[in-house]
């Protein structure tokens, strides 16, 4: 006859919310087997991370979510939060993708955390299958990643690179439904053997594919390509394209806006004082409009070529500047703002101007 503990440890909870579940899932961390079980997963998830199809810079397509999938059913939270940790740890180590970028090991912990709380000690259907991937492509492929990503590129490339997010929002979508009947399948096949060494307390009768399933496999890619649609529009319109400038093109852009800015005031002659920084370029959705603005410093030009020859930033140099970098540097004199409407090939459309305040 089982005792009361022996009864806890059996039991399959409806869900997460509860102090049982969280004694169940510490208790995982004295447990020898499922320790051992999970350096096994740690090892398999790593090898998949080798193995893993590039599709662009940063952006990839592997399978091991499947092993973290079944290893976060076995082992719980509590221990696949340290797994995960260490899984992105020693992966970077053995095999490293570019710099070394910390809160990346929050994707990884993220991702491991949901599949452990859709599935341990849980009776595993379809619909939670598809529940718990969904979860996973929105809230942590998207929702995190991208604040991480655009502090990724900012620290290490100075910029943000949108089309990647744009990548990475098409492949999850594209990736969601047939990775959810992947995982369907995959538990179905594994259970029955982890169950039989005592790992997992659930069985695999419930990993049938029935009309309500499929329903809401579809519902969910639906609302999926909706939100995307919704997102992708919202980042178009609000991503600046001068984010993405290369040195050179920052520089041929900045040249451009004094150009425009001089046509309007011809009594500043050549404008050999002046440096022009574009600080935004905001294109709008199903139009061909693209909204600039600058800001118009009068620069100390003796100051700067004096700078120059010590090492340092010269007016050219200046005038390659980003907004950071513009605002930042004492040699150079806010005169004001400037804002345009270039529509295709009609180009200006509408010019404004806004003197700098005293």
């Amino acid at each position: 006859m089982l005792n009361q503990k022996d009864t806890v440890s059996e039991t399959l909870f409806p869900h997460p919310f509860s102090g049982a579940y969280w004694r169940a899932a510490a208790a995982e961390m004295k447990n020898t087997r499922v320790l051992v079980f999970a350096a096994l997963m740690i090892a398999l998830r790593i090898i998949f991370k080798l193995v893993s199809i590039p599709i662009a810079a940063d952006l990839r397509i592997n399978f091991g979510f499947l092993v973290n999938a079944v290893g976060s059913m076995v082992f719980g939270p509590v221990v696949a939060i340290p797994a995960a940790a260490i899984t992105d740890t020693l992966g970077y180590l053995i095999a490293p993708n570019g710099p070394y970028f910390f809160p990346f090991i929050f994707q990884e912990i993220a991702g491991s955390l949901l599949f452990a709380l859709f599935f341990y000690r849980a009776r595993i259907t379809v619909r939670r299958v598809v529940l718990c991937r969904f979860s996973i492509c929105f809230l942590v492929n998207l929702v995190l990643t991208t604040p991480i990503m655009m502090l990724y590129y900012d620290v290490f490339y100075g910029r943000y690179y949108a089309p990647i997010d744009m990548l990475r929002i098409v492949k999850n979508l594209a990736l969601f439904p047939v990775e959810s009947v992947m995982l369907t399948a995959l538990l179905r096949a594994v259970i029955p053997a982890i169950r039989k060494a005592g790992l997992v307390r659930c069985d695999a009768e419930a990993l049938r594919f029935t009309k309500s399933t499929v329903i809401a496999l579809v519902v969910l890619v639906v609302l999926s390509t909706g939100l995307a649609a919704g997102y992708g529009i919202y980042s178009y319109n609000n991503t600046s394209l001068s984010a993405a400038y290369t040195a050179s093109e920052r520089l041929d852009a900045n040249e451009k806006a004094r150009a425009l800015y001089l046509s309007h005031h011809p009594e500043e002659g050549n404008g050999d004082d002046l440096v022009v920084i574009v600080e935004s370029a905001y294109p709008r959705f199903g139009s061909d409009e693209v909204t600039y603005a600058c800001s118009v410093y009068r620069a100390d030009v003796p100051a700067l070529n004096q700078r120059e020859t010590e090492g340092g930033v010269g007016l050219e140099g200046a005038r390659g500047y980003s907004k950071s970098k513009a605002r930042a540097d004492s040699l150079l004199e806010l005169l004001g703002t400037a804002e345009w409407v270039e529509k295709g090939s009609a180009g200006v459309v509408t010019y404004t101007e806004n003197a700098a305040k005293k």
